[in-house]
């Protein structure tokens, strides 16, 4: 009897020890989770770039935690451009419309003839922008709610778009907080997976990383030189908005999808309002820019790290759909390590039993 009530009384104590720390660990995660997505991309930043940071202190013997604060401070420079930039755009355009419409100043350009040439849409559109150019105001009472419905999304796509912004800028000062204090870091990874795995701690640390990079650098790498390739052929052809399609490309690239379906209205609005020549010229340079990541990726996905496409996709899909522009690129890379743990873990039990 005594000794049943000694289990009884060490079941109860380790229960409430347990449900005590459980209480803790959700009450931690209630608080953080606001944050999770942020500090996870940080974390990401700053594995990508620090090998950086290790080459310039070794060359130049700068220390590293300058150097990190630099090159997050060049990183969200880079991303304040862009944000200002929209938000001036959109205030200065959104004030020119109100008053434009106010006035009855406002004048949309006569279409050209050639976009009924546009399959299955072409007369619609150039029915639609030939009445809109004659007389707004009649756009403006025959398709109120579409206007308004079409106005709401795109308002609330500029919205999430710059709240993506920010939160690029917010991951990269906690990426610079991350490098600069790297070795730390580093060491309470490298003891979570000991304490995890056991012996193989340290290699999975390294494997985690390896594969953080080869995503980094052969996806989202790949997918931004794509973008920045776009917006000089949409500018040298003319093409409005090159932000926009520079925006969409890098999605698209992103989820593994080729870069020519975001470009292909493009490339009908430069064959319908410019010169054979031009449009030719800018079809072929979509075409090169498409078909770049076959020489991108050999270059600068890493050794060893053979992810298949579908796990890319899936995981870019699943991070956009889960926590917007950011988990995109979160899914994607988040996806990927588990995936590549995954396997490391079945070849390990694979080995020992074999043994």
């Amino acid at each position: 009897m005594k000794h049943d009530s000694d289990f009884t009384k060490q079941v109860i104590d380790v229960s409430i020890k347990i449900a005590a720390i459980a209480v803790l660990v959700f009450w931690c995660f209630s608080i953080l989770r606001p944050f999770i997505m942020l500090v996870v991309w940080g974390g990401i930043i700053a594995t990508a770039l620090y090998p950086i940071v290790t080459w310039a202190h070794g060359k130049y013997g700068i220390g590293k935690s300058k150097l990190s604060g630099g090159l997050a401070f060049i990183g969200v420079l880079l991303l304040l451009l862009p944000l200002i930039a929209l938000s001036t755009g959109l205030y200065t355009s959104g004030a020119d419309l109100v008053t434009g419409i106010q006035d009855g100043t406002m004048t949309i350009p006569k279409p050209t003839p050639s976009i009924q040439e546009w399959p299955v849409i072409g007369d619609k559109v150039y029915a639609f922008a030939l009445q809109a150019s004659s007389n707004i105001e009649s756009v403006f009472a025959n398709y109120g709610e579409e206007v308004k419905a079409v106005v709401t999304k795109l308002a609330s796509l500029i919205g999430s778009l710059g709240g993506g912004f920010i939160q690029f800028i917010i991951s990269t000062i906690i990426a610079g907080v991350f490098m600069a204090n790297a070795d730390k870091c580093e060491r309470a990874f490298v003891l979570i997976a000991r304490r995890l795995t056991g012996e193989h701690g340290e290699d999975l640390t390294q494997l985690s990383k390896t594969t953080v990079r080869s995503v980094v650098q052969g996806v989202i790498g790949v997918a931004v030189i794509q973008s920045i390739l776009t917006g000089i052929g949409v500018a040298v052809a003319g093409v409005p908005a090159a932000g926009f399609w520079m925006l969409l490309v890098l999605l698209v690239a992103i989820i593994q999808l080729p870069p020519i379906i975001a470009l292909l209205p493009a490339i009908i609005y430069v064959f319908s309002v410019d010169t054979t020549t031009t449009a030719v010229l800018f079809l072929i340079w979509c075409i090169l820019v498409s078909g770049s990541d076959a020489i991108l990726k050999p270059m600068l996905l890493s050794r060893g790290s053979d992810i298949p496409m579908l796990v890319i996709l899936l995981g870019a899909l699943g991070g956009m759909a889960m926590s917007g522009i950011v988990g995109l690129f979160v899914g994607a890379v988040v996806l990927s390590l588990t995936y590549q743990l995954f396997i490391v873990w079945l070849d390990s039990e694979a080995d020992g039993s074999s043994s």
